[in-house]
């Protein structure tokens, strides 16, 4: 087991708020991060039904257990225990009384700006990066990790991606999706997963889901719902932002977890991976997801976006620090070409001010300068998101 790098930003909160809450998917290394860092703090998951059924029956007797606080695993499963610890830390305002860990969100977040609001520091916990990864093996391929993905669980026990990704995909539907929605067959859901794989990152089209699952728009919006709320996937949004052009104002969808993506297509190698259409798409989200795992890392949810007009003219990613916007363009071809310099080029002249020279994240091997552009493998960087910030902004202010 390693540590994780979002530790010291855990360790940080516990200084100063009374109760830390880490949400994030299912795997994503929530109780081992939790125990690992707070060794001397008793232990409990509401997950086990015996628990559960005593903090339901007594919850001040429950909690009385608890002197000087506890770790609180999956506490999604009993949220009206929040205004209970509020009592018992509004008696007592030592920070790190309480650690608390969460698998999805809806009623849990609720709970939290209840309950909690001013008691707690929120943070979000995703699986590995590829920093943390080399604690395992030095070198990775880029396509090695798409199928192989980055849950804790396949890199520490060598699990094998095909078999995981099935128990996974099941335990989440027959569980979390059975919580928070009521389906009637899981098959048209099933379906559904599939075919927004199949669109990852794309501008996602209810109209057209809505037709190829069979069901209504209604429903397709309430699915995606869900599966932002369990941590399935996330979107990202379009900036229109002071640009006075037509622009495309849908959000893309990506997963959290690149490795459920090619589950889901049918794809279990690396050759496969490579092959495919959506190539460019699959790495795009590998890229993506590291550059938010850099953010969350640091205890914040970055301000990110793409950029399309109507004429096609688009940057894959857009970083808002401040006032400054930083572009960035993601390539899976490992030879660089001036072409991908193109959409950066237009965004400035679109963009004005306070906008960085840009980055292209490819994946080749050479890291060098074009133009004041910054040409770069995210696998080659130790921490990719202060390559794509902190640098960009410094290159901006010498030119």
């Amino acid at each position: 087991m390693i540590t994780r790098e979002i530790t010291k930003e855990l360790l940080d909160c516990a200084d100063e708020y009374p109760v830390v809450t880490v949400l994030g998917p299912r795997q994503s290394g929530k109780t081992t991060l939790v125990q690992m860092t707070f060794q001397d703090k008793p232990y409990v998951s509401l997950e086990d039904p015996d628990t559960r059924l005593a903090a339901e029956a007594d919850p001040r007797g429950f909690l009385g257990q608890m002197s000087d606080g506890g770790i609180l695993d999956e506490v999604q499963r009993m949220p009206a225990l929040l205004s209970y610890i509020q009592g018992k830390v509004d008696k007592n305002t030592q920070p790190g009384q309480f650690i608390l860990t969460g698998s999805h969100q809806p009623n849990l977040h609720e709970a939290i700006s209840q309950s909690l609001a001013g008691r707690t520091a929120v943070l979000t916990l995703w699986p590995f990066s590829i920093s943390e990864l080399r604690n395992y093996k030095q070198q990775w391929n880029p396509f090695e990790l798409i199928v192989k993905g980055f849950f804790p669980r396949l890199h520490e026990k060598n699990l094998a991606p095909r078999r995981f990704f099935n128990s996974y995909l099941q335990t989440y539907l027959e569980r979390d999706i059975r919580a928070l929605i009521q389906l009637r067959e899981l098959t048209q859901f099933q379906q559904f997963l599939t075919l927004l794989a199949g669109r990852v990152g794309q501008v996602i089209n209810i109209s057209s889901l809505s037709s190829d699952v069979g069901v209504s728009s209604k429903t397709i919006r309430n699915w995606l719902s869900v599966l932002k709320a369990s941590y399935i996937i996330f979107e990202l949004p379009p900036f229109f932002q002071n640009i006075r052009k037509r622009v495309i104002k849908s959000p893309k969808i990506y997963f959290t977890d690149i490795g459920l993506v090619t589950f889901l297509l049918g794809i279990h190698s690396e050759q496969q991976a490579l092959r495919d259409p959506l190539r460019g798409n699959l790495y795009e989200n590998l890229v993506i997801t590291e550059i938010i795992k850099g953010a969350l890392n640091r205890g914040f949810r970055p301000d990110v976006y793409f950029f399309r007009d109507s004429h096609g003219n688009e940057v894959d990613l857009l970083i808002k620090e401040g006032r400054m916007l930083f572009p960035i363009e993601i390539k899976s071809a490992a030879t660089f070409s001036t072409d991908f310099l193109k959409g950066l080029d237009r965004f400035r002249g679109i963009a004005g001010d306070h906008v960085g020279p840009g980055t292209v994240l490819y994946n080749g091997e050479q890291e060098f300068n074009v133009r004041g552009v910054r040409i770069l493998n995210p696998l080659g960087v130790p921490d990719i998101w202060k390559a794509v910030t902190v640098q960009q902004e410094q290159n901006h202010e010498n030119n």
